[in-house]
């Protein structure tokens, strides 16, 4: 198959302003995107190309064309081809999804990228939007790319899985509103009426002062790469993509990658800000140590504080039967409580619908002008600080994690390539970094 042609990479220089910036960038040949541009402007088709073709990918794409029906999906990649086209089937040829939806779906062979660099080649491709639905370990690698392009980004939460990622992230989120770039995360509670009358009536002090939190999330586990267990060697970077919920390089464990949606509405009430510190505990009690469930807990416990003394409890946990579902927050004010969800009226629309409704209209500003990157990446490392109090038995502060070195991504990935699983981390014996 011949890709298409790869434009060239946008950077920040290409969008500097003034008489010397145009005109270096004239005698160099480059277009400047100048921020202004990419806000208000009607296409009649907004093309989007995916990166990340698994369930949650698919999903998406057929909630945003659902609430967008001139969009138009163009390009798609993934790193493994036998998941992008079982994708592509369940949007284009199959009765999964309704027929409005199959008819936005309009991708060419040539527009179809496989391999690590597959989301460049998307990115690349012409496309308006980028979709980034990968596991969440190559969040940010894909996530600058994007923003270097000039591209508006939906990106899935959470947004990194170790301290440096979240670290760039924080920084990229910066750079996209400054670019303009409308970016939406997959954080749909902030696109949920009930969470969105909520928290603004909490703001304006109809419960008081808040004086404490709660966040839960208590469900059964989440499995993946069980089809190919017998298939490939734990080893491997290929088994570890195929069974990424289960290792904690590229999933960041469940506080991270599953209870970071409770974490981010506690984060959001308290005005889109982070804790300063945190203790917890955790461990994997149920969990085998057998390769199908990797070297992630199953349960954490951490006692957040926010810089004003207001402290956030937070608590999840996956169980080997999905006897118990305890997925809530809780604020408690001086003068009352809230559930975050019971001081709004719901919506018919689906907030997973909703949210890409709402980053369209950012687009084309007939709405407000949407960029929830940088809470979304507190949030992130807000997660990332809990799990490695539990892992360390540390007390972990914001200033710690802001300033680590920690790194879990493999350099110069290859599916073959042997990457070794590190043990389930021990307090005493896991060292912070």
């Amino acid at each position: 198959m011949e890709p298409l042609k790869q434009t060239k990479e946008v950077t920040r220089r290409n969008f500097m302003s003034g008489s010397t910036g145009t005109a270096a960038a004239a005698a160099a040949g480059f277009q400047i995107v100048r921020p202004g541009t990419l806000r208000g402007q009607i296409k009649e088709k907004m093309t989007v190309g995916l990166v990340g073709c698994g369930g949650r990918g698919t999903r998406g794409v057929a909630e945003a064309v659902r609430g967008n029906p001139n969009y138009e999906l163009k390009a798609m990649g993934d790193i493994f081809e036998d998941q992008l086209e079982k994708s592509l089937r369940r949007l284009r040829d199959s009765d999964e999804f309704e027929p409005a939806v199959r008819k936005q779906i309009q991708v060419d062979p040539e527009n179809r990228y496989i391999g690590f660099d597959a989301y460049k080649k998307v990115i690349d491709s012409g496309v308006d939007i980028v979709f980034l639905h990968t596991p969440p370990g190559w969040r940010p690698l894909h996530f600058e790319y994007a923003v270097n392009a000039g591209k508006h980004i939906f990106a899935e939460k959470p947004l990194a899985t170790d301290c440096m990622g979240a670290q760039k992230m924080i920084r990229l989120a910066k750079e996209s509103e400054a670019k303009k770039l409308t970016v939406m995360i997959g954080a749909q509670r902030r696109s949920q009426k009930e969470y969105v009358d909520s928290v603004k009536r909490i703001q304006d002090g109809e419960i008081g002062d808040v004086v404490a939190t709660y966040a839960n999330w208590v469900s059964g586990p989440v499995i993946k790469g069980a089809d190919f267990e017998e298939k490939l060697e734990a080893e491997t970077l290929a088994w570890q993509q195929r069974a990424w919920y289960s290792h904690v390089w590229i999933c960041g464990d469940q506080i991270v990658e599953q209870h970071l949606h409770n974490i981010d509405v506690i984060n959001w009430v308290m005005g889109d800000t982070h804790p300063v510190s945190v203790v917890a505990s955790g461990g994997a009690i149920w969990r085998p140590q057998e390769k199908l469930y990797g070297n992630i807990y199953d349960h954490v416990y951490a006692d957040f504080v926010y810089a004003n003394g207001v402290r956030l409890t937070s608590h999840c946990r996956q169980y080997p039967e999905r006897k118990v579902r305890r997925v809530n927050e809780l604020v408690v004010g001086t003068r009352g409580r809230s559930t975050v969800r019971d001081l709004g009226a719901p919506s018919k629309t689906s907030p997973y619908v909703q949210e890409h409704i709402d980053m369209l209209a950012s687009i084309q500003g007939s709405g407000p002008y949407q960029n929830r990157a940088l809470a979304v990446a507190y949030s992130t490392m807000t997660a990332i600080m809990g799990r490695e109090s539990a892992y360390s038995g540390l007390e972990i502060t914001w200033d710690m994690v802001m300033n680590s070195k920690q790194n879990l991504i493999p350099d110069n990935p290859s599916l073959n390539k042997t990457f070794d699983v590190p043990p389930l981390p021990r307090p005493g014996e896991y060292e912070f970094i």
